[in-house]
């Protein structure tokens, strides 16, 4: 319970204490509103870091991330009656925050219980993440400025750009790559390959991704790619 308690004193500090500065930023700059809406993404997607960190037992990190989501999606439903809060924190419509949270914690929760309870290797978690999160962002804001070409169909929700959806995949493959050459005992170019395909797969399968939802299934291919192949190359899993 020790381990529990101290961890989620470590995250709490840190959503405060990112919370705080990104809103000092925004009142000292004016900050484009879909800057900062990625902006949010990228702190929440850096809590992850943070919280493979603050523990040292696979199940502990699993429960304190579910724990997590059921301390704060109440206090977000109190907080969000407030005026301006959806302003304040750019909902595109009402919960949109919510949903958020339990969507990244509960994938956050599984996965971890797969890379690291099962697997025990923890850096797992985040090389499946960094495929969505850091791609993702770079999707949006690539697309919204530089978007000029865009896919449609049945399977696409509205219209993706064909600048943001390769955004995301050098982004996605620089962050596995970054991830993997790190950690993994593999060769440079088996890398390469690995980064490649993992961050392929999680851009597809955000293109065809809809109601929001990739923030689940885009860790999920990552990991349904990464894992085999990394164990292709004989790396330790």
């Amino acid at each position: 319970m020790i381990e529990l308690f101290r961890g989620l004193g470590i995250i709490s500090g840190y959503f405060i204490l990112c919370a705080a500065a990104s809103l000092l930023l925004r009142r000292l700059i004016r900050i484009p509103t879909e800057v900062f809406r990625k902006l949010l993404h990228i702190i929440l997607l850096c809590s992850l870091f943070v919280w493979v960190d603050a523990f040292q037992t696979w199940w502990i990190s699993s429960l304190a991330a579910l724990v997590f989501v059921a301390v704060v999606f109440p206090l977000l439903s109190l907080v969000e009656k407030a005026d301006g809060y959806s302003e304040l924190l750019t909902e595109r419509k009402s919960g949109e925050i919510k949903r958020s949270l339990v969507l990244v914690f509960g994938m956050f929760a599984v996965l971890n219980s797969i890379c690291w309870g099962w697997l025990g290797q923890r850096w797992l978690v985040l090389a499946c993440v960094c495929a969505w999160g850091f791609g993702d962002a770079a999707a949006a804001l690539v697309g919204k400025k530089y978007g000029k070409r865009f896919l449609e169909g049945k399977l696409i929700e509205g219209r993706k750009s064909i600048e943001g959806t390769l955004a995301m995949f050098i982004v996605s493959f620089i962050a596995v790559l970054i991830v993997v050459l790190i950690n993994a005992n593999v060769a440079w170019y088996t890398g390469l390959a690995i980064a490649a395909a993992t961050a392929a797969a999680s851009t597809v399968v955000e293109l065809y991704t809809r109601q929001g939802m990739d923030t689940v299934t885009c860790p999920f291919a990552a990991a349904a790619v990464l894992l085999p192949l990394l164990y292709l190359w004989g790396a330790p899993l």
